[in-house]
């Protein structure tokens, strides 16, 4: 995928990216899978690290699109999200490991495929994210994503995002279903993917 195809792809609205990231393949340094959840996130939201404008700590978030914005969350773990239109990102929060399940079983001292990546912070784990990847672009060899054919309205969940005391209300997680692999599963009946609400 060429640079110019990544900037195409992710300089878009973060809620238009999130949901068409779902199926894509995300590869780091030999290992990755589907990605198969993400979250939305842009300037105008309380829940965002944008929201109160750039500092040293998020200016990846309005640096170049089809970058990655890493940051640690809580002191312990590393969270990888996608850049896309300034101020906006898009958090990975699960993978369907496809390949280098070694090395990521390694990482994740033996973890069940299940559980390799099925949350940011164990995501990031076992792709070995670290803040040396802030700022890197999704276009190079050994760290990519190659977008996936669009899903199908039934096969794409949409909830509410995990984690956050404020915003809730904003619908900007999203699943692939039936999926196994997700950080937790969607509860009660969130709506279907539909519309581009932004």
């Amino acid at each position: 995928m060429t640079p110019d195809l990544v900037q195409c792809f992710f300089a878009r609205h973060a809620v238009v990216v999130a949901e068409d990231l779902l199926g894509a393949l995300l590869h780091v340094r030999g290992a990755g899978g589907l990605i198969v959840e993400t979250e939305a996130y842009t300037q105008d939201d309380p829940a965002s690290h944008s929201f109160r404008g750039v500092t040293p700590r998020n200016a990846a978030m309005f640096g170049a699109a089809g970058h990655a914005y890493v940051y640690r969350s809580y002191g312990i773990h590393w969270c990888l999200n996608v850049v896309c239109n300034p101020g906006q990102a898009v958090l990975i929060r699960a993978l369907e490991p496809r390949h280098g399940l070694d090395l990521m079983s390694g990482r994740r001292n033996g973890s069940d495929v299940h559980a390799l990546c099925s949350g940011p912070g164990k995501l990031a784990q076992a792709l070995a994210i670290d803040l040396d990847d802030n700022h890197r672009p999704f276009h190079q060899p050994e760290f990519h994503i190659l977008p996936g054919p669009r899903l199908d309205n039934e096969n794409v969940l949409r909830g509410p995002r995990i984690g956050i005391s404020v915003a809730q209300d904003r619908n900007w997680r999203f699943l692939m279903q039936p999926c196994a692999f997700l950080s937790r599963q969607a509860t009660g009946r969130p709506r279907p993917a539909k519309g581009k609400d932004r």
